[in-house]
């Protein structure tokens, strides 16, 4: 049995937690037949299969799974290892890799990523934008972002932005007749537009106003999954909409939206970037937090 080479093993790892040909490809630098190659020759010199392979995902046998479970420890105390050495070598460099939603990817590319990229050269920032919450350890991510209040208790929180309120808005021709909600309990009278949470299921609107909290699972014959797009839907008249300020702010100051249930829509702790506590923080990682914190008012 020949040894697997560190690349093969590498390109196994990736595709594992790509859970795919393509992504894994992308990630690593290679051409998705050179991947496919590669661990086609890995499974024949362990003469063991370690992908189950279908046209439409890529899962881990037992024994894969076992190879990833030992091999896995190895590759990250390498990569510190070479974290390490960036560090002595006084620049960092290597491959940051972040998990964010779209607005919170928005964000940093304006307040953050110029300055980081042009400060760091050595240093390719890969940055995901991906609605879902996902576990940033298992897949891969040296950090994520997302709001403060759904940050994992394991994670260190570094907030950042400020606070963010979300606000309940409709048209002035969609209330035209109607009376305005006064309570949260009062939308169930009312045409929401409902939005779909990246997990598929639908966001249940939450309201607090002097220490009282209510959430309401609003009524509505359409359902988005875009803050931009349920703005759009309000200002059509097409019923009520609850997002956060800053996407319907524009439609709020020329009067084409309309806020309602305003005190009982009170900002809330913003944005956050986290990342795993218990483990050697990149050099890459620390400098983008430095110009992170500097620039926490952004």
């Amino acid at each position: 049995m020949a040894r697997p080479t560190l690349n093969e093993l590498a390109a196994f790892s990736a595709v594992a937690e790509h859970r795919g040909f393509r992504k894994a490809a992308d990630a690593i630098g290679v051409s998705r037949s050179a991947l496919s190659h590669a661990l086609l020759g890995l499974e024949q010199n362990l003469g063991v299969r370690l992908l189950n392979r279908t046209t439409r995902s890529v899962s881990l046998t037992e024994a894969g799974a076992r190879l990833l479970a030992g091999i896995g420890p190895v590759l990250h105390d390498l990569d510190t290892a070479l974290d390490a050495l960036a560090e002595a070598r006084g620049a960092p460099a290597g491959t940051l890799r972040i998990n964010a939603n779209k607005s919170a990817a928005r964000r940093l590319l304006r307040a953050v990523v110029p300055r980081f990229l042009s400060s760091y050269p050595d240093v390719e920032l890969d940055l995901v934008s991906d609605g879902r919450l996902v576990d940033i350890v298992a897949t891969g991510f040296d950090a994520g972002v997302r709001l403060a209040e759904d940050v994992p208790e394991d994670m260190v929180a570094v907030r950042f932005g400020g606070d963010v309120r979300f606000v309940a808005v409709a048209s002035p021709a969609y209330l035209l007749g109607r009376t305005a909600p006064a309570t949260p309990d009062d939308l169930r009278r009312h045409r929401c537009i409902r939005h779909r949470l990246p997990s598929g299921k639908r966001y249940r609107w939450e309201f607090s106003r002097r220490g009282e909290e209510i959430i309401v699972d609003v009524p509505g014959a359409l359902t988005l999954d875009d803050n931009e797009l349920m703005v759009e839907a309000a200002a059509d008249g097409l019923g009520v909409a609850y997002v956060p300020e800053p996407f319907a702010r524009t439609r709020l100051q020329s009067g084409e939206l309309v806020a309602v249930l305003a005190d009982w829509c009170p900002p809330i702790p913003g944005l956050a970037l986290y990342y795993p506590g218990n483990r050697h923080m990149p050099s890459a990682l620390r400098a983008f937090i430095d110009l992170l914190k500097e620039a926490k008012g952004s």
